[in-house]
């Protein structure tokens, strides 16, 4: 038989280590490059930026526009990857915490870093 309180003690423990794995998001760092690794980024599972490396050669005013498009593409490639890495530490921290309901769908829980 389905017990209701148990099933309500185990929602606020996912809460609580949510919440705590959340926080620990910083500490996952992802990279992406662009151009060859002329372009280099790297983020944090909470989606920020820590650093961008662009090689010398690119910084010319006649190279602007690819400079402009290797940043965005190893940027992309970097927050792409660390939401990956976020998702799979998410679903880490509360595996086994409830039980397995059809239609329950807690995945809007992962999405919310």
């Amino acid at each position: 038989m389905f017990d209701m309180m148990k099933m309500l003690g185990k929602m606020n423990e996912l809460k609580t280590k949510m919440a705590e794995a959340q926080e620990r998001l910083a500490d996952i760092v992802a990279e992406g490059e662009a151009g060859g690794g002329m372009v280099r980024a790297k983020v944090n599972g909470k989606k920020q930026v820590l650093s961008l490396e662009i090689d010398k050669d690119l910084a010319r005013p006649e190279d602007l526009e690819m400079l402009q498009d290797l940043t965005v593409a190893a940027l992309n490639k970097a927050l792409d990857a660390a939401e990956a890495q976020a998702k799979v530490f998410l679903q880490q921290q509360t595996e086994g915490l409830l039980p397995n309901i059809p239609g329950l769908d807690l995945n809007n829980l992962m999405q919310g870093q």
